[in-house]
């Protein structure tokens, strides 16, 4: 009987003092809770058990480096710098021209759209996207591509729709671009120029 007597109030007493030591080697209880839950998910986790063992081991353990975002293709870009540089597009849509006289601008215009136009013609292949011309009646079907037609105006109800042309639209058939150069920046349209006396 003394020993049950003495098994009963040893094992708690015992267990009650390694919960204390246990609490005590972490720093407090709430960082006995965090050990434990460690120790949960390294039981869960293969990969989280092998960065515990290398940290326990001494060891740097090295996280991944976030993947660099992508940089957006300038292939669009190409086409405006031909544009700049055959007509010097750019150069004309950002100039102040608040001061220049309707002469002036109308001179500008004139020249910026020859050669904008023979760029134009020269690179790209373009046609209509719907046939027939402005104000004439046309049928839009049910299942239109709605980055081909825009539907505007009274819209009620579903295709198909009858209304009037109010511009074509325009699709590029067939582009003749010439690749950049390796290692190009394809976001820059026009280099700077610097002048060496």
């Amino acid at each position: 009987m003394d020993i049950v007597i003495g098994l009963a109030i040893g094992l708690p007493l015992g267990f009650l003092a390694a919960l204390g030591l246990a609490i005590a080697r972490a720093g407090g209880l709430g960082k006995a809770i965090t050990g434990l839950s460690v120790a949960g998910r390294a039981n869960q986790d293969a990969a989280f058990a092998a960065k515990l063992q290398a940290i326990l081991g001494g060891g740097d353990v090295k996280t991944a480096e976030p993947p660099k975002p992508v940089k957006p293709s300038g292939a669009p870009l190409r086409m405006l710098a031909l544009l700049q540089a055959e007509s010097r597009l750019v150069d004309f849509l950002l100039e102040d021209i608040q001061g220049a006289s309707d002469e002036q601008i109308g001179q500008a215009v004139r020249e910026v759209h020859k050669k904008a136009q023979a760029a134009l013609k020269q690179h790209l292949v373009l046609e209509p996207v719907l046939p027939g011309n402005e104000d004439e009646q046309v049928t839009v079907p049910k299942g239109f591509d709605p980055s081909a037609v825009r539907v505007v105006g009274n819209v009620t109800g579903e295709p198909p729709f009858k209304g009037a042309i109010q511009h074509p639209g325009w699709r590029v058939k067939e582009m003749k671009l010439a690749a950049p150069a390796e290692g190009a920046d394809e976001f820059v349209l026009q280099p700077a120029e610097v002048q060496i006396p």
